[in-house]
């Protein structure tokens, strides 16, 4: 069951979703929180307009939070106690513009403290796209055995999210939970995503999607399309799937 979350424009949906993203990982941090029970969230950061939108304005809460008097406290994240990861990346090194962690780092963790040793990047354009696909399902394995707390997606004009397009076999993959994409049909083609089997073992799933472009498939993420056809309608939280929608994406919904 997917809700929505409609919102007039891509700026109120970035700050909807990191209002929420602080609620949900602060709630986490609390003793015994989150799906590993530890009080440490590990969440799935995503790329694109919105997907790094988000990401400023958490970092931009931060500072505010921690700009507050003692006398009007602000709800601020404990950094060191969230793991990140990424839904994909490119066969780029960080250091390229292209590169999503590098990306992330820019606009979130360089700003919040987070300790390197919690940000699980991919390490492409360094080893093969096969070995760093391996090494990062072993990555998973360690840090986030029993999945995500949260994965934020967002999402194509065709419904790719991730690296998984339609008819792919990443999309069609039913066991690993990363693998290399060589063919893929936007640029850079090489690629390494985490699949639905790696999605779908997440509490929280959340869409950010704004364009007009994406009316079409935002419709089939609500209709529960084939995920060969339409990716992103194959992806759902064990808890929730939210649709955070601005009006120029929502089509008819």
């Amino acid at each position: 069951m997917v809700t929505l979350h409609r919102v007039s424009d891509v700026d109120e949906l970035i700050s909807s979703a990191a209002l929420k993203f602080i609620d949900v990982v602060t709630a986490i941090q609390a003793p015994g929180g989150g799906l590993h029970n530890d009080g440490v969230a590990r969440v799935v950061l995503t790329g694109g307009g919105a997907g790094i939108g988000t990401l400023r304005e958490l970092a931009r809460l931060d500072a505010a939070a921690h700009g507050q008097s003692e006398d009007y406290p602000a709800l601020a994240i404990d950094w060191t106690r969230v793991h990140v990861f990424f839904g994909d990346e490119r066969n780029v090194p960080v250091s390229d513009p292209d590169s999503n962690e590098g990306q992330a780092r820019a606009a979130l963790l360089h700003e919040v403290g987070i300790p390197e040793q919690h940000i699980h990047g991919l390490d492409l354009g360094a080893i093969a796209m096969e070995h760093a696909a391996k090494a990062y399902a072993g990555e998973i394995a360690e840090f986030a055995p029993n999945g995500f707390d949260l994965h934020l997606l967002g999402m194509g004009g065709e419904g790719h999210i991730n690296s998984m397009f339609p008819h792919s076999p990443a999309v069609l993959e039913e066991e690993e939970l990363v693998v290399a994409v060589h063919d893929s049909p936007k640029p850079p083609a090489e690629r390494v995503t985490l699949t639905l089997p790696a999605v779908n073992r997440s509490q929280r799933v959340w869409f950010l999607v704004s364009g007009a472009e994406k009316a079409e498939a935002a419709s089939h993420i609500v209709k529960g399309s084939p995920a060969v056809e339409w990716p992103a309608a194959g992806a759902h939280g064990t808890q929730e799937t939210i649709l955070f929608l601005s009006d120029d994406a929502a089509g008819e919904l």
